[in-house]
């Protein structure tokens, strides 16, 4: 009996946890995107210097390996490293893009990437 009653009371105090929660706010869902985007940033930064120091320790490991004289393969080939840049706010690129397409077909098109840096005269 005491296993009985200690069931109903289980299940007594476990049904506010079947409750529906209501949905969230749009500004919550603005927040847990900002949060999502901000984490996966953080994981491109985390995969970039990964690679840089995995291709330093490769390179050590080769510079060290040919001065005393083992004989090494080749280096297998990989893609080179992906810096993601400094993090940007969704809210500031929101901020900065064009309000209407009026405005977006009036402004000069620049490419993007290393290719649109100024060049430096020596």
């Amino acid at each position: 009996m005491k296993t009985t009653w200690t069931l109903i009371l289980a299940l007594v105090l476990a049904a506010p946890v079947w409750a529906k929660l209501p949905a969230p706010s749009d500004e919550a869902k603005a927040k847990a995107a900002e949060a999502a985007a901000k984490t996966a940033h953080g994981n491109k930064v985390a995969d970039f210097q990964l690679c840089k120091s995995r291709e330093k320790v490769a390179a050590h490991y080769f510079k060290t390996a040919k001065s005393s004289g083992k004989t090494t393969t080749t280096p297998t080939a990989t893609p080179a490293c992906a810096d993601p840049g400094a993090y940007v706010p969704a809210t500031a690129v929101a901020a900065v893009s064009p309000a209407s397409p009026a405005a977006k077909s009036t402004a000069p098109a620049t490419p993007a990437g290393p290719a649109a840096a100024p060049a430096k005269k020596s």
